[in-house]
C-alpha cells in the first residue's frame, strides 16, 4: 500500500473511530426522546419522561410558567426517577413503560442494537489484524462490518422513531410532545461515519484499477 494511500485509510479509520463512540455512547445512554403530557393546573407538579434503548426515566417538575401547555424543560430541576424496562429486569417497576410505550419496539431496537455492536467489535478485529499482520486485505471484511453496524445503528433509530410516534398518537398516553434528544442524535451521526466510513475503506482497500487497455489487474502492487 503507497504512503499516499495509507494516509487515507488511516483518516478513515479515524473517522469510523468516532462513529463507534458515538455508537457506543447512543446505546449506553437514556436521551433518545424526551416525552412531556399537557399540563392543565400551573404551579402543580407534572411528570416528564426521557428514555432510551434499556430504560426510562421520569421527572417531577413544578410548573411556574402560565404560557407553557407541557411539562418542561426536562432540565428543570425535580425528583428523578429511573427504571429498567421491566421485559429487560422483571424485578424493576416501570409501570410507565407499560403504559406508554410498545414494548416489541423497544426489544427490536435493543436487539438491533446489539447485533450493530458484534458488527463492530468483528470490524475493529480485522482492521487491528490488517495493521498487526501486514495484512492490507482484512480491510476488505472490515470494511463491510462497519458498514452493516451502521445499517443496523440506522434501522434502531427508525424503530425508536416509529415507537415515540405512536406512543404520540395513541389515546392510551398521556404525552401530547416530544422532541429527539442528543442520544438519538448520537445515534444519527454513528450511522452516517459508520455507512460512509465503512464504503469508504471498502473503496480504498480494493485493488487498483487497470489505467490502460494493455495493463491487466495482476499488474497492480502485490497485497501483503
Amino acid at each position: 500500500m503507497s504512503q499516499t494511500k495509507a494516509l487515507k485509510v488511516r483518516a478513515t479509520l479515524f473517522c469510523i473511530l468516532v462513529g463507534i463512540v458515538l455508537a457506543m455512547v447512543a446505546v449506553v445512554t437514556d436521551h433518545w426522546a424526551v416525552l412531556s403530557p399537557e399540563v392543565k393546573n400551573h404551579n402543580a407538579t407534572c411528570e416528564a419522561a426521557h428514555f432510551g434503548l434499556w430504560r426510562i426515566c421520569t421527572k417531577r417538575i413544578v410548573m411556574t410558567d402560565s404560557t407553557d401547555k407541557t411539562c418542561g424543560p426536562i432540565t428543570l430541576p425535580g425528583e428523578k426517577n429511573c427504571s429498567y424496562f421491566r421485559h429487560f429486569n422483571p424485578g424493576e417497576t416501570s409501570e410507565i413503560f407499560e403504559v406508554t410505550t410498545q414494548k416489541e419496539y423497544s426489544i427490536s431496537a435493543a436487539a438491533i442494537a446489539v447485533f450493530s455492536l458484534g458488527f463492530i467489535i468483528m470490524g475493529t478485529t480485522c482492521a487491528l489484524l490488517s495493521f498487526r499482520k501486514k495484512r492490507d486485505y482484512l480491510l476488505r471484511p472490515a470494511s463491510m462490518f462497519y458498514a452493516f453496524a451502521g445499517l443496523c445503528i440506522f434501522v434502531s433509530v427508525e424503530v425508536t422513531r416509529q415507537s415515540v410516534k405512536r406512543m404520540i398518537d395513541s389515546e392510551h398516553t398521556v404525552w401530547i410532545e416530544y422532541y429527539y434528544s442528543w442520544s438519538f442524535a448520537c445515534a444519527c451521526s454513528a450511522f452516517v461515519l459508520l455507512f460512509l466510513g465503512g464504503l469508504a475503506l471498502l473503496l480504498l482497500s480494493l485493488p487498483r484499477m487497470p489505467q490502460n487497455p494493455w495493463e491487466s489487474c495482476m499488474d497492480a502492487e502485490p497485497e501483503h
